[in-house]
């Protein structure tokens, strides 16, 4: 089930209101929950149920023998147990055919040709993000900065909880497992705000996302036809395509939990306002960005040894980081661009030579962005051969007249797209959080914004496309 689907339209009001009907009973609230949960995930394809099922058991049990084991053995055993049941499922699932399919390569480069290793497997939606999100839960146990549940209901609806099941954000046991234990209230305040980010994250995935994704779609389904400014543009607008669709997502994500009384951590914080990588990643994704950085890369040994192991742990992080987004070599270099880039910061600020640039530091807003949008081409690319020929294209720099296509829709493009950048020029300027905003709104406000809002939605809207992040 879409958030930007008939059904959803159907199923979140029904929810809603069963929900806080049951208001006095927190153990009935969980199970609706979870029942309902399944049933969002279920939409799609019941089968792969029994993965988050399976998935959920392993992590419950396992969580409560890692906290009563006597020895660190015993415990290390435990661990193992969740790290091997999630990691295998998700290798199984998401990366047998690209590891066969490189090792077939590799074997016709030797000269023998190996019979074909690849299976019909189909990749489960959401089992990146809730793998991650069981794998802390064992890991934080583990590492004796938190203590399980015995709550099987709870934990179970914490796993599957619908809002954040498919495309995140990645919660933290820490902070949402506790939440599902104590009962909610209704607060007017989290409604309000709720309901303005659902809103806004709808615009920004139907009224910009899906708009300018039209044109995205036509010069990246075959770049061989097309010169640098057509290339650049149709990047350009990538750039904000997947930003505007998955931090709509995330905001959908956030408002549905609000309006249920939960509240989740920010996702997204305005990353294309950064002045180096570094801080693009503290606004990018931060779910994911924190959950690499602390299972990961301190796993690795952080910055806390040599520098060199330093700039190893940084580029292992987002190569890795890459693999989790796609099962291609495309990602894994858009990971090593990132990778690469985040050391020579760590050096420059090391050595102290980036203090010698300190009255350019206007700069670095346009830098950051130019080196997000080139690594953006090998996201985006259908294979490494087509990202190879963008990126060759663009640097014979060819810059005639760009394909423009439909006038109407390039026109759409670029008014939804300064609406929408103009609107986190506003958030960034009042250092506003989108998750704040529209709380103290009186109801007159709130319904001339909804009124606004849903009206364009109307205009914009034909058979708006899946979240792109569904395909990680």
């Amino acid at each position: 089930m879409l958030f930007n689907s008939f059904e959803f339209l159907i199923f979140f009001p029904l929810v809603f209101v069963a929900y806080w009907l049951l208001n006095n009973n927190l153990k009935k609230q969980n199970i609706l929950l979870l029942i309902c949960s399944y049933v969002f995930y279920a939409w799609w394809d019941w089968r792969f149920l029994s993965l988050i099922i399976v998935s959920s058991l392993i992590d419950f049990t396992a969580g409560l023998q890692i906290f009563k084991a006597q020895t660190q053995r015993l415990r290390k055993r435990w661990l193992m147990v969740s790290l091997v049941a999630n990691l295998g499922m998700l290798c199984m699932f998401k990366y047998y055919n690209f590891f066969a399919e490189s090792f077939s390569d590799l074997m016709h480069a030797f000269g023998w040709q190996p019979n074909d290793l690849t299976l019909n497997i189909i990749l489960p939606v959401g089992i990146s993000f809730y793998t991650f999100q069981t794998l802390s839960y064992s890991i934080d146990i583990y590492r004796k900065e938190f203590k399980p549940t015995k709550d099987w209901v709870s934990f179970f609806t914490y796993i599957a909880f619908f809002p954040q099941l498919v495309a995140g954000p990645i919660e933290r046991a820490s902070n949402l497992l506790p939440q599902m234990e104590k009962r909610r209230a209704f607060k007017k305040e989290w409604f309000n705000a709720g309901v303005i980010q659902i809103l806004v994250g709808l615009f920004r995935k139907i009224v910009i996302a899906d708009t300018i994704g039209t044109y995205v779609d036509l010069v990246y389904g075959d770049v061989s036809l097309y010169n640098t400014t057509t290339i650049i543009i149709a990047t350009f607008f990538y750039a904000f395509q997947i930003y505007y669709d998955f931090s709509g997502y995330s905001d959908i994500a956030i408002g549905t939990a609000k309006l249920l009384g939960f509240k989740f951590y920010q996702n997204f914080n305005i990353p294309y306002f950064s002045k180096s990588l570094t801080e693009f990643w503290r606004k990018w994704h931060m779910s994911l960005s924190y959950w690499l950085r602390d299972y990961l890369y301190i796993a690795l040994g952080g910055s806390r040894k040599r520098i060199r192991i330093t700039y190893r742990n940084l580029m292992l992080t987002m190569l890795l980081g890459g693999l989790w987004h796609g099962s291609s070599w495309n990602f894994i270099i858009w990971g090593g661009i990132h990778g690469t880039v985040l050391s020579l910061e760590k050096y420059l600020k090391t050595t102290g030579i980036i203090n010698k640039f300190k009255r350019f530091g206007f700069l670095g807003y346009p830098i950051t962005f130019i080196i997000v949008l080139f690594s953006w081409v090998f996201f985006r690319a259908q294979d490494l051969q087509s990202a190879g020929l963008a990126i060759k294209k663009i640097f014979q720099l060819d810059l005639s007249m760009p394909y423009i296509g439909d006038l109407n829709v390039m026109a759409s493009s670029v008014f939804v797209l300064t609406i929408g950048v103009l609107f986190d020029l506003y958030l960034f300027n009042k250092k506003i959080d989108l998750e704040d905003f529209g709380a103290n709104f009186s109801g007159v406000k709130m319904a001339v914004i909804a009124t606004v809002i849903i009206t364009l939605i109307n205009l914009f809207y034909s058979s708006s496309n899946n979240f792109i992040y569904f395909q990680f």
